[in-house]
């Protein structure tokens, strides 16, 4: 018999809005139902829960069959390796019931979020994906899924191709296996004078033979690219990636405002961790950042840390753009979750001090080296210092980037039939909980 979670009590964000008292029904590894608590007939509860007769419980509500959806024919799998449950989570008060079958966590004074989805992260837990080994790349994913990140792309660092062929065919193994969502070159292909944390001296023109190498070495598995348009090749190679079906990235990039344009005329889709490692915004001299925020063909990452971006030009790009074209990322290297201390970025080493990630030597000494972000702290920045809405941030930490990726019919979103991925928020949205495929991999305390 499928098990049935009943969460209850919390807001929960749907894609129409937030609903005040409301519920979210997991049986198996999907989404149910979602919306407003309701009792045995359907109808709403008589306040925060609801028992057979509409009046208060002392306890959470439990649902009879006329509650939620019914369950399915077939029970479907169990969740992926490495999920858990319990974890450690922050202490929010509600109950927790089981009545044959049926599991009820009352969430009271919590969000319910959908599952946070990166674009662009390296590594974290101190792993990186560039390491190219499972060990490594389970490490960073986990940490990242107790910070509420359900779904991730595995970015990599400029390195040498065969080795960077090498990553890509033991990282499309964790794609197979439903552990990644797929694979995203950063780098070699990208300008030396925006070159940031990739080592100068493996840069390349993107020859789109050589773009072609990588794409095949993911077997099926690449999903986006970050590339200077600007170089030699760069043209061509965004309309190959295109017609390949992997996103064309502007990234670390010296392109003027003009030869932007060509390559989003060319395919190019997203704007990679827009306004870092690109000209900056001139009167006179637009550059990259005008172009790939005023056309609407264009999904443009933002590392919302306080450090990469200030927030009045956090939000210039937010308002510009819109929720339905911003996707928060991390960029987040293997000190995420980790304290400070020395860590290796691909080939480089990085020094992490105050939770800032810098180049400690080399050319490129003293630059910021991707982040120590995770998404929970994203989402709550957004909000609670960025004065965006709980929707808006919902949308660009889960809703945007699911879209571009091409799974928004199974992630994204709280709607039945999707994956249960989700994240539980206390009142002051801080994690409490994480569910993905239906499995804790944070479970919250309840009192």
């Amino acid at each position: 018999m499928v098990q049935r979670t009943h969460l209850t009590g919390a807001r929960v964000v749907l894609p129409d809005g937030v609903v005040g008292n409301g519920r979210v029904t997991v049986e198996g590894t999907r989404i149910t139902a979602a919306g407003p608590a309701a009792g045995p007939t359907g109808g709403p509860a008589a306040g925060p829960a609801a028992g057979p007769a509409g009046g208060p419980l002392a306890g959470p509500t439990a649902w009879p069959a006329g509650g939620p959806a019914a369950r399915p024919a077939a029970e479907p799998a169990a969740g992926p390796a490495g999920d858990s449950a319990p974890g450690h989570a922050d202490s929010g008060g509600g109950r927790a019931l089981d009545l044959a079958g049926e599991q009820v966590l009352d969430l009271a004074g919590g969000w319910i979020v959908p599952g946070f989805v990166d674009l662009h992260v390296h590594g974290g837990g101190g792993a990186s994906f560039s390491a190219g080994t499972p060990e490594e790349a389970l490490t960073a994913i986990g940490t990242h899924r107790r910070h509420g990140t359900t779904t991730m792309l595995a970015s990599t660092v400029t390195g040498d191709l065969d080795d960077l062929a090498r990553q890509a065919a033991a990282l499309s193994e964790l794609v197979e296996q439903g552990e990644l969502a797929g694979i995203h070159f950063e780098g070699p292909f990208i300008s030396p004078h925006r070159c940031g944390a990739h080592q100068p001296s493996l840069l390349r023109a993107p020859d789109p033979a050589d773009v072609r190498k990588l794409v095949d070495a993911a077997r099926g598995t690449a999903r986006m690219m970050t590339l200077a348009p600007e170089l030699p090749g760069g043209l061509e190679s965004v309309r190959l990636l295109a017609d390949s079906g992997v996103l064309a990235a502007v990234g670390h990039t010296d392109s003027t405002y003009e030869a932007t344009l060509e390559a989003v005329e060319a395919g190019a889709t997203v704007a990679t961790h827009l306004f870092n490692a690109m000209p900056s915004l001139l009167h006179r001299a637009p550059g990259p950042v005008a172009a790939l925020l005023e056309d609407e063909r264009i999904t443009v990452e933002l590392i919302n840390d306080g450090t990469h971006l200030h927030p009045a030009v956090l939000g210039l790009a937010f308002h510009r753009a819109g929720a339905d074209r911003v996707a928060f990322i991390t960029d987040a290297m293997g000190a995420a979750g980790m304290s400070d201390g020395r860590y290796p970025l691909g080939p480089m080493e990085v020094e992490v001090k105050d939770g800032v990630a810098r180049i400690s030597d080399g050319p490129t000494a003293g630059s910021i080296a991707g982040s120590t972000l995770t998404l929970d702290r994203a989402f709550r920045r957004a909000v609670t210092i960025d004065g965006l809405g709980v929707e808006a941030a919902v949308r660009a930490l889960s809703a945007t980037p699911a879209r571009v990726l091409g799974i928004a019919d199974r992630v994204g979103s709280l709607e039945p039939g999707k994956d249960a991925d989700l994240v539980v928020l206390d009142d002051d949205f801080r994690l409490r909980g994480v569910m993905r495929r239906g499995a804790w991999v944070v479970r919250p305390e309840l009192s």
